[in-house]
């Protein structure tokens, strides 16, 4: 496996004033009638010319000789190095993979829709340029695969009895750093390394969107009465014991179950009641 290895280049404006200089030579011998040095300083000057490249900030400059790899050039500027070289090259920069939601199965098994953002950088221009034969294309595929496998490992919600697993909707934080650490594993090979990696898309897939959002309603009523019923069973409880406290009146246990049953039916219901007050006795 090829791991990249910096070379130097060497000015470029040297050497185009030593093309210049030999150009003016080549000229001058032709004028004075010296046909083939005027030639071969032409063919020397020209000869040159294949060698300059300019290199731009945040990008390298692979370079083979006669297939054999010879280094990567990061300096930027004008340079010059050997004719025969082949060239190619690769951007330095932090790009965005904004990938397209794809429809897979969660962990048990339910169909959903899932799609990520991922910002990858080249580190090793040689395995980028010799490993894979496009990286673009192999950072795409990888990456769709790498998010497939992640929705198979979590469910995207948990149900009652699975309130501490971690799951795509609930644990954004690890599943985004379960993302990364795959993504960064499958793309070392094409030494490209993984900046930040993030779920930008999530959600169950149409046909049984609606039957699950019944469920998370249902869910939340279920919760939402519990906590309703807790809170009024302490309020009559609490009703009760400051009546026997206070000696307020004396119940016997018929008369408490009746009270426990209205209070409850009050204190529960989920519109207003409208009581029936007794201007006789207790009972």
């Amino acid at each position: 496996m090829e791991s990249e290895k910096i070379t130097k280049a060497m000015s470029g404006y040297s050497i185009l004033m030593l093309f210049f200089a030999l150009l003016a030579v080549a000229v001058f011998s032709g004028v004075s009638q010296m046909p083939i040095p005027a030639v071969l300083l032409g063919v020397v000057a020209f000869f040159i010319l294949p060698g300059f490249s300019v290199i731009n900030p945040n990008e390298g400059l692979v370079i083979t000789l006669f297939g054999v790899y010879k280094g990567t050039v990061k300096q930027n500027g004008f340079l010059w190095m050997n004719p025969f070289f082949t060239k190619k090259k690769v951007s330095l920069r932090a790009m965005n993979l904004n990938g397209s939601p794809i429809k897979v199965n969660d962990k048990v098994g339910n169909p959903i829709e899932i799609a990520a953002v991922i910002v990858w950088q080249v580190q090793d221009t040689a395995k980028a340029v010799f490993e894979v034969d496009n990286y673009f294309q192999f950072i795409a595929v990888q990456s769709e695969a790498a998010v497939r496998s992640l929705a198979g490992a979590y469910p995207y919600d948990h149900f009652e009895d699975e309130e501490s697993s971690i799951t795509l909707r609930a644990g954004t934080q690890i599943v985004n750093e379960k993302l990364e650490e795959e993504l960064n594993e499958r793309l070392s090979r094409a030494g490209i390394l993984i900046l930040e990696a993030r779920i930008s898309h999530l959600a169950y897939s149409a046909e049984i969107a609606g039957a699950m959002l019944q469920r998370q309603q249902a869910q939340a009523v279920v919760a939402a009465r519990k906590t309703i019923v807790e809170g009024a069973v302490g309020m009559v409880e609490m009703a009760l014991a400051k009546l026997s406290e206070r000696n307020i009146v004396d119940l016997d246990d018929e008369r408490k179950a009746a009270m426990v049953s209205n209070l409850l039916v009050v204190l529960c219901a989920e519109k207003s009641v409208s009581p029936v007050v007794n201007a006789g006795s207790i009972y």
